[in-house]
């Protein structure tokens, strides 16, 4: 009897600990899992991410139309994302906008109504003393698409890399919130680029006829601001960035202004707006005018391009 006794006490002896050492080898398992997720939440944190994408189709027809006008059709597309990652003292933030647009008036041809790429990338890392303050590295690459021609005489005016802009700059970067950012830069090159043979050959864009590439140093300033659900409107998003470029070895009064904006609205499920506009000074440009006498002359002027969307946008 005490020897039955015996074992049945082993048995549930052992049992006990095998349970037990399943059930901590179990809470381990759990543990570690929860380890794991709340780590790839923290990673995935790191990023921020978001764009929108939008096409537009626009349509008039008119035949035998007393109050005048002409006849068309545009599509309109852009496309415009933001990826960004921070980590401890370390900030990187990339950005890329692109907008391609065409019409046809009165069944003609269709031409060129918007045109632009425009990608930016910026690596900081944090000073010492001040959490919105970063050294800071800037690249920007700027260009278009497709060809340009003047709508009256059919020359070309532009193309891919015709002009093309490539900035790189180093200086300090204030990021008071996540929103804005200040960027001055008191060292910084631009590279403008004419790589067609017939735009280089006339000099456009200020390149010299025997080469495809102007140099310029100077002091670069660069602010931007984005912000979703902007003056507290549902669905209603702000992008702006504004930069200005001066040489320090030519003209350096000739501030080059480059501004942008962009508001994208959503209307419902479906259905959304945008508008941007583009204002633009370049001191190297000289563009085609006509005064009061109507004696054709080049001169330099203040560029502005606006573009409205209303169709299908799309928010990721």
């Amino acid at each position: 009897m005490k020897k039955i006794l015996l074992s049945i006490l082993v048995v549930t002896a052992l049992s006990s600990i095998g349970n037990a050492q399943q059930t901590s080898e179990e809470a381990t398992k759990k543990i570690d899992a929860d380890v794991m997720v709340k780590s790839d939440e923290k990673a995935e944190e790191r990023w921020t991410k978001g764009g929108v994408f939008g096409v537009n189709f626009g349509q008039v027809h008119l035949e035998n139309w007393q109050g005048g006008g002409q006849s068309n059709i545009s599509v309109n597309s852009l496309f415009s994302t933001f990826r960004n990652y921070k980590k401890g003292k370390i900030a990187w933030d990339n950005s890329l906008d692109a907008a391609y647009g065409i019409v046809s008036l009165d069944g003609a041809a269709f031409v060129k109504s918007d045109d632009r790429i425009e990608l930016n990338s910026k690596y900081g890392r944090q000073l010492k003393n001040n959490k919105k303050l970063y050294y800071s590295g800037l690249v920007n690459l700027r260009t278009q698409f497709a060809p340009g021609f003047n709508s009256e005489d059919g020359t070309l005016l532009s193309r891919i890399m015709s002009p093309g802009y490539l900035t790189g700059a180093i200086g300090i970067d204030y990021k008071p919130n996540a929103n804005l950012s200040v960027f001055i830069a008191p060292v910084s090159y631009r590279g403008t680029f004419v790589m067609d043979d017939k735009l280089n050959a006339i000099g456009a864009y200020g390149v010299d006829t025997n080469s495809s590439l102007r140099n310029e140093t100077g002091g670069l300033f660069m602010a931007k601001f984005q912000k979703e659900n902007i003056f507290k409107l549902k669905n209603v998003d702000l992008k702006t960035q504004a930069t200005f470029f001066s040489n320090y070895f030519d003209s350096p009064q000739n501030i080059d202004v480059l501004w942008d904006v962009l508001i994208s609205m959503k209307v419902n499920k479906y259905i959304s707006a945008s508008i941007s506009t583009s204002f633009v000074y370049d001191h190297d440009i000289l563009l085609p005018l006509v005064d009061d006498a109507g004696v054709e002359f080049t001169g330099r002027r203040v560029q502005f391009k606006e573009v409205l969307n209303i169709g299908f946008n799309y928010k990721f």
